[in-house]
C-alpha cells in the first residue's frame, strides 16, 4: 500500500469488535466513538495492527466519511455496510482501497465527493513561544477565516508578517492545522515556521492535546517537505468524503 508510518505498535482490541471474512478481506465492526480513539491512539504512536486488515466505523456524527491508510491496515469511517465493502473489494491488495474505482462507489453510494487524498502527519505540542511574531484575527468575517470556518470548527487563526496560520478542528473533532504563505515570501523558511509556530499554539491554547494534524496533498513536494522539517511526522494517509 502507499502509506506510510512511523511504528507500527498495536493498540488495545475494541471491546465492541466483531469479525466478518469475504474473499481474504477481514471486516472489523466497532462502535461510533472509535475513530475518534483511533486518532488519539496515532497520534501517540499507537498504529492499527499491521494485518492487512480493513476496518469499518461508524461516520462521525454531522461529518464527514473517510477512508484512512496506514501501514497495512485500512479504516473505512462510513455509513455502510461491512458486508458492501467486503464484496465491492475481495482483495488483499489495501491500495485498492484509496484508488478510484472504491473512491467512485463509495462517494455515490453515500451521496457524497472525495475531497482529497492525502498525506497525514501528526506534530506534538512545543512550549514556549512561536518562532515568529503571529497576530490573531478576531474578525470573524475577514476572508480568511470565513474560509478555514468552511471545513473546521473552533477555528482560530493568526497573521504573520507575509502568511498565516490556522488551527481548528476536525474529523472526529481532531486538532488541525493549515497555513498559508503568500506568494511573494515562498521559499524563505516561512511555511516551515508557520507549521513549528501551530505546533506552540497548541501549547499555548490547547494545553489538553498533545499535538496538532497536518494534511498534505502528496504532490505538493514542497508543503511535504516544509511539515516533515517542521517536526511533523507521516502517520499514514486519508480521502475524505465530504458533502457535494
Amino acid at each position: 500500500m502507499r502509506s506510510t508510518g512511523g511504528s507500527s505498535a498495536e493498540g488495545p482490541p475494541s471491546p465492541a469488535r466483531t469479525t466478518s471474512s469475504s474473499h481474504g478481506v477481514t471486516v472489523d465492526v466497532a462502535g461510533p466513538a472509535a475513530l475518534a480513539a483511533l486518532l488519539q491512539d496515532a497520534g501517540r504512536g499507537v498504529f492499527p495492527p499491521t494485518d492487512g486488515t480493513v476496518t469499518v466505523l461508524r461516520q462521525p456524527a454531522a461529518g464527514e466519511a473517510v477512508v484512512l491508510a496506514f501501514t497495512g491496515h485500512i479504516v473505512i469511517a462510513a455509513d455502510v455496510e461491512p458486508g458492501w465493502v467486503a464484496q465491492l473489494l475481495p482483495t488483499a491488495d489495501l491500495s485498492d482501497y484509496l484508488n478510484p474505482p472504491f473512491l467512485g462507489a463509495l462517494s455515490e453510494r453515500l451521496g457524497r465527493r472525495v475531497n482529497c487524498v492525502d498525506l497525514v502527519a501528526y506534530g506534538p505540542a512545543l512550549t514556549g513561544s512561536p518562532p515568529l511574531p503571529l497576530t490573531e484575527i478576531v474578525d470573524r468575517s475577514h476572508p480568511r477565516v470565513r474560509r478555514a470556518q468552511r471545513w473546521r470548527t473552533d477555528v482560530r487563526v493568526w497573521a504573520a508578517d507575509g502568511g498565516i496560520v490556522v488551527l481548528g478542528r476536525g474529523l472526529a473533532g481532531r486538532l488541525e492545522v493549515a497555513f498559508e504563505v503568500d506568494p511573494d515570501q515562498r521559499a524563505r523558511g516561512l511555511g516551515r515556521a508557520l507549521a513549528r509556530s501551530a505546533r506552540h499554539l497548541v501549547g499555548q491554547w490547547h494545553p489538553d492535546e498533545p499535538g496538532v494534524w497536518a494534511q498534505v496533498a502528496p504532490g505538493n513536494a514542497a508543503s511535504v517537505r516544509t511539515v516533515l522539517a517542521a517536526g511533523y511526522q507521516p502517520v499514514g494517509s486519508e480521502a475524505l468524503l465530504v458533502a457535494p
